[in-house]
């Protein structure tokens, strides 16, 4: 699922979604893609993402997503995460991610990317939640 930025009345969708964002229940994030470089650093998150993760704002932006990453952080939904994103798909996936503090949670999150008039992908829009533990897939 895509995100396409040339809908009618934008200005106001826009506005409609940095409500939404503030105000939401799970973490969001948002990140540059970068088609030929490592990473995309992360240029929004909102109040959800520094409550499940101990991070705030300041600390993670220009940052990537891995600064979450750690030990048991599952390398083969990261590889997946990476074809699919590569490929211009959204994702879903469970992995082991690290607080600030160094403690684990499983997170569960989608990512859609989000395109131009022209079509290119631009940034990827991230939604996260802490699941429970016993969803971790072996």
């Amino acid at each position: 699922m895509s995100v396409t930025t040339n809908q009618p009345n934008i200005s106001a969708i826009d506005a409609a979604l940095a409500i939404a964002s503030r105000i939401a229940f799970n973490s969001v994030m948002i990140t540059i893609a970068q088609p030929d470089k490592v990473g995309t650093p992360i240029v929004y998150v909102n109040s959800a993402f520094t409550q499940l993760t101990g991070y705030t704002a300041e600390e993670v932006i220009g940052k990537t997503p891995g600064i979450l990453q750690g030990p048991k952080t599952d390398q083969a939904v990261l590889h997946r995460l990476r074809e699919n994103l590569s490929r211009g798909e959204g994702f879903h996936g469970l992995a082991i991610n690290y607080r600030k503090d160094g403690s684990e949670f499983l997170m569960e999150w989608k990512i859609a990317p989000l395109r131009n008039d022209q079509g290119q992908i631009t940034h990827f829009v991230a939604v996260q939640r802490e699941a429970p533990m016993r969803e971790a897939v072996s």
